[in-house]
């Protein structure tokens, strides 16, 4: 084989490999979305961020104790289409949340919706 068909080949290959990384890490798998949870909390956290922004979301529970979630968000490009920014959630403020759990039963998720005390434009 000519060096430049074995050239040709190794980056196919290479082309192959990433593409399938990429693919991979935006599976859903974590995640039950067969189930909804709603939340209500005070924000902890917000990260701006890529691939994904987070809000960390301290939550209440039953027996008065405070938990902390992890939900996770699209990247903050496509929040910026959305009207988001990185000022967008800010911390302390009360939010109200719909997310697909984490299958292990963790304390996460990935948003499906999501509202304000403020009802500010954009929120659902």
């Amino acid at each position: 084989m000519s060096k430049a068909l074995l050239a040709a080949i190794f980056a196919i290959g290479l082309v192959l490999v990433l593409v399938s990384s990429a693919v991979a890490h935006h599976s859903f798998a974590l995640f039950d979305v067969m189930k909804s949870v709603a939340l209500e909390g005070t924000v902890k956290k917000f990260e701006w961020s890529n691939p994904h922004s987070w809000i960390t979301l301290e939550v209440i529970g039953p027996q008065s104790t405070a938990d902390e979630w992890l939900i996770q968000l699209p990247p903050a490009g496509v929040l910026a289409r959305e009207g988001w920014n990185s000022k967008f959630v800010k911390v302390g403020e009360k939010l109200s949340v719909h997310i697909n759990p984490l299958k292990n039963g963790g304390k996460g998720g990935i948003l499906e919706s999501f509202s304000f005390d403020d009802r500010r434009p954009g929120a659902q």
